[in-house]
């Protein structure tokens, strides 16, 4: 969009914080720069230069805006909706692979060579990958800096930085200040009461619907691993260096945030998990415009607007219990999941509540005994499969995995239907477009307001939806009287 002069101009002039993450706006005369919804005074627009990241905008020269933190703007809706190689890319440095691996790991999970990354990431963005993660590491050192006492040598190392001597450059350069000048002036000024606990607000563009969004997580809630406690959704985060307790909780401007880790270094991967989660970075105003398009489904739009598509914590975690769910109500696969928490699950210490147990990775569950699962035998070998193909890598769903790829694999394995494979698509892999046409709630909501009921039908006439079937979805299923479409009592 940063090439669209005359758009970015118009969004920037009018301080619509719909555009805040789709592009930044730096200032000539200040070398600063800013989100579209900055509401300082704006500059003369032959004084305004448009960049696609913040990372671009800091390689240009120019330092973060300290009234509109432009560093902590929602991300890009297009790393959600996209599944090219720079929007899988974005996702992986989001969840800190450049930090872990390098470029050369980023490569190779991509399956490109280093040079087609970086030309890519440059030619749309403007900047390569150590650009992008700088920024972030930068963001992530800011948050540890103004929300926690932590000693600034713990928070240069827990933001990823190789040095001290980088991490005081680097916040000098993006923010003006020095770390100990930041920290002065954060206006949170409160400390975590313990190393490790962290109090964030996670921002996202209006509007947003919570019913569905936390109605799905409460209600389908892993014992031991989820729960809804006083008004807040909880859940264990495996992460790369330890885990963590997050606790989620609808706020009417943004989502407040607790987080507890065992490793500071998983701060940043951990907030974007929590963001993916949640959909945070969706653009609804795009969505329900298309969606109000159909006569049938706007009054559904209108009637809540900003529905979200409640995604997943952990892909893996979410493809076993999508097969666990098969043919069962909502409390069996509950039941089902649980069990094999308990049994394969590690355990963990939640001193705030009543979590115990991190899901079991695949590896952990590779050596199942199939007479221990309470299923049909087809199911077992279903769920054996796939366990099997996720812990070989013969399939991958990650972040940064190919969408159609990986529903190739999916449907290759011995009793994963259409159905499965495309739930695992829209919660797991993220696909905005995923669609579920045979599940019994969309056919339900369909016949109800006079739409073809039969799924050869039914997928025809979504071909209006394109490209935002899956939340087409989330409002038809919202139409039934269950659980998932309500806020849990507090």
């Amino acid at each position: 969009m940063h090439t669209d002069t005359d758009r970015c101009l118009r969004a920037a002039q009018a301080k619509d914080a719909r555009f805040d993450g789709w592009f930044f706006v730096a200032v000539v005369t200040t070398r600063i720069y800013c989100r579209p919804s900055c509401p300082v005074v704006g500059p003369k627009p032959e004084n305004m230069r448009f960049y696609p990241s913040a990372a671009a905008s800091q390689q240009a020269g120019f330092r973060a805006c300290k009234r509109c933190r432009p560093d902590a703007s929602p991300g890009s809706p297009q790393w959600n909706e996209r599944a090219d190689l720079v929007a899988r890319a974005m996702r992986l440095i989001a969840d800190g692979v450049v930090d872990r691996d390098g470029v050369p790991g980023l490569a190779a999970r991509l399956g490109y060579s280093t040079r087609q990354v970086e030309r890519q990431l440059r030619a749309e963005l403007g900047a390569g990958p150590l650009a992008l993660a700088r920024a972030q590491r930068a963001q992530t050192a800011r948050l540890l800096i103004e929300t926690t006492g932590l000693p600034m040598a713990e928070i240069a190392f827990a933001a990823g930085f190789a040095s001290i001597r980088a991490f005081n450059d680097t916040v000098r350069e993006v923010f003006a200040l020095s770390p100990t000048e930041l920290r002065q002036r954060a206006k949170r000024g409160g400390r975590s009461a313990a190393p490790g606990a962290l109090t964030l607000r996670l921002p996202f563009r209006a509007p947003l619907c919570p019913d569905n969004l936390f109605g799905h997580l409460a209600a389908t809630a892993v014992p031991g691993v989820e729960e809804w406690r006083d008004g807040a959704y909880r859940r264990t985060l495996r992460l790369p260096y330890g885990h963590g307790v997050v606790t989620l909780r609808p706020e009417p401007d943004h989502i407040g945030c607790q987080l507890s880790l065992t490793d500071m270094r998983d701060l940043a991967g951990a907030i974007s998990r929590c963001r993916r989660l949640l959909d945070l970075d969706a653009d609804p105003v795009a969505v329900d415009e298309l969606l109000r398009t159909d006569p049938d489904l706007a009054p559904l739009v209108d009637k809540a607007p900003g529905r979200r598509v409640p995604r997943a914590a952990d892909a893996d975690e979410f493809a076993v219990r999508a097969v666990l769910g098969q043919q069962v109500s909502t409390a069996a696969a509950r039941t089902h999941a649980g069990r094999l928490v308990t049994a394969h699950g590690e355990r963990i210490e939640d001193p705030a509540g009543g979590l115990t147990h991190l899901f079991p990775t695949v590896r952990a569950l590779a050596g199942l005994d199939p007479e221990a699962l309470a299923m049909p035998r087809t199911r077992r070998a279903t769920l054996l499969g796939l366990i099997d193909a996720l812990a070989s890598d013969r399939l991958a769903l990650g972040v940064g995995s190919d969408w159609d790829e990986a529903r190739a694999r999916l449907a290759e394995l011995p009793g994963i239907g259409p159905w499965t494979v495309e739930v695992i698509a829209m919660r797991a892999l993220g696909d905005p477009d995923a669609f579920l046409p045979t599940d019994l709630g969309v056919r339900h909501a369909a016949a109800e307001l006079g739409l073809p009921a039969t799924p050869g039908a039914l997928t025809r006439y979504a071909t209006r939806w394109r490209p935002w079937r899956a939340y087409a979805v989330q409002y038809l299923w919202a139409t039934g009287d269950h659980p998932i479409n309500y806020l849990p009592a507090s």
